[in-house]
């Protein structure tokens, strides 16, 4: 009996590719998860081919890619085999050479050439541009009454709980210290620091962000409205979910309010 060769051919390039391998290949990317590659792939990016030539829009369209997330795909595709800053030079201006000239001529010519040439660095259209965070409008004595409160900051201790070291059940939280024979509550040497009114900060400034600003949490974009951006920021609740935040985000810019508690 003579027996069957069977031949297997490798899988054509235009072919299209199993779910699995198409969800590892976009998981190898910085950024993309597995929820965010199964997104990618149900919405019609079933190769690696398709999401290179795909642009921010179509990427951002997606409920849950933001554009950061679409440039920076977009970025690693296109730059993959070169991480290095793509350097492109002018051409310099052909000299035309004279017959049987000089040793001291042929280096001004290079000197020459070398001027000529200007490398100039191209960044990437879709590298992000650092914006500046917004700051508050504050007078004169809030603005001294800040650095004030800065400096009694980096002198305050931590306030630890009496005899946290004594016991491995006490925690260190702040406790008021009571009882008649507590050591703590007397004031006696070498004993650690009480809260007190001292280690407090100026009133003008009271209650107020590190930035300045006052802060207000919110849930929902409506909140927006009532909130100066002047004066006040926000906080996002830790109850809103990732498609309600992007929404408070995009209305945030456009009424040039600062989010506490997200990058933006």
């Amino acid at each position: 009996m003579f027996s069957k060769t069977v031949f297997i051919l490798p899988a054509r390039e235009g072919e299209n590719m199993t779910k699995e391998s198409v969800i590892e290949e976009f998981t190898a990317l910085k950024g993309i998860g597995s929820s965010k590659a199964e997104l990618l792939y149900k919405n019609g990016f079933d190769s690696i081919d398709k999401l290179k030539n795909s642009s921010v829009k179509e990427l951002t369209n997606i409920k849950g890619i933001t554009e950061k997330n679409a440039k920076d795909i977009i970025y690693q595709l296109k730059d993959k085999d070169s991480k290095k800053p793509i350097l492109e030079k002018t051409e310099s201006k052909s000299v035309k050479k004279e017959p049987a000239k000089s040793d001291e001529t042929a280096k001004v010519e290079k000197i020459a050439e070398t001027k000529d040439e200007e490398v100039k660095i191209v960044e990437a259209a879709d590298e992000e541009v650092y914006k500046v965070k917004k700051k508050p409008k504050l007078s004169d004595v809030q603005k001294k009454k800040l650095k004030i409160r800065r400096k009694i900051k980096k002198r305050t201790p931590n306030f630890l709980r009496e005899e946290w070291f004594r016991y491995k059940r006490i925690p260190k939280n702040w406790r008021r210290p009571d009882g008649i024979t507590s050591k703590m509550r007397i004031n006696l040497k070498y004993r650690p620091s009480k809260v007190r009114v001292g280690f407090r900060g100026p009133r003008e400034v009271r209650g107020l962000h590190s930035s300045g600003f006052e802060e207000v949490i919110i849930f929902n974009v409506s909140d927006l409205e009532k909130i100066n951006p002047e004066k006040q920021a926000v906080r996002i609740g830790s109850t809103v979910g990732t498609k309600k935040r992007l929404d408070i985000s995009k209305r945030a810019e456009e009424l040039e309010i600062r989010i506490l508690n997200m990058r933006m």
